[in-house]
Order: structure tokens, then C-alpha cells, then sequence
């Protein structure tokens, strides 16, 4: 019989879940990096500037914040194969 039902369990589309998890916390960790140097960089501007910086700031604290949260995360998780 064709189809779903002869598929074994190691092949499945499931077969990959916490793996595949672990890589998409990598992919959002990465993005949240990017940002986090972004948002780094228009603080410093507007400091120099004399511009108000806060809400930059803030952000850049919230974006770390956040990177910090997933960083704890990801490390529960089994290592890449």
C-alpha cells in the first residue's frame, strides 16, 4: 500500500521535531542578533547626536532580553546531529 500508512516512523514528517525545533530557535536567535546590532547602532547615533535615545534604547534592552530567553531555551534542547 502506497501513501502515509507505509511510511516507518523514522521517516515521517515528525521524525525530526526536536531537532528541527533546535534549529529554528538558532534561525530566531540569529534575527533577534541582527536586530539587537541594528538597534545597537541607532542608540550610539542618536547618544552622539544628542537625540532622544530611550525608546531606542528600551528596544535594545527588550531585543536582549530577548535573545537572553531563548538562548536559556535553546540550551534544554538536545544538540544538533
Amino acid at each position: 500500500m502506497t501513501g502515509d500508512a507505509s511510511r516507518s516512523p523514522a521517516t515521517g514528517p515528525g521524525s525530526r521535531g526536536r531537532a528541527r525545533t533546535g534549529e529554528d530557535f538558532d534561525i530566531i536567535i540569529g534575527f533577534l542578533g541582527f536586530w539587537a546590532v541594528v538597534l545597537l547602532v541607532v542608540t550610539v547615533w542618536m547618544e552622539v547626536t544628542a537625540q532622544p535615545a530611550l525608546g531606542w534604547g528600551l528596544g535594545l534592552l527588550a531585543t536582549l532580553l530577548a535573545i537572553y530567553g531563548m538562548v536559556r531555551l535553546r540550551r534544554k534542547l538536545p544538540p544538533r546531529r
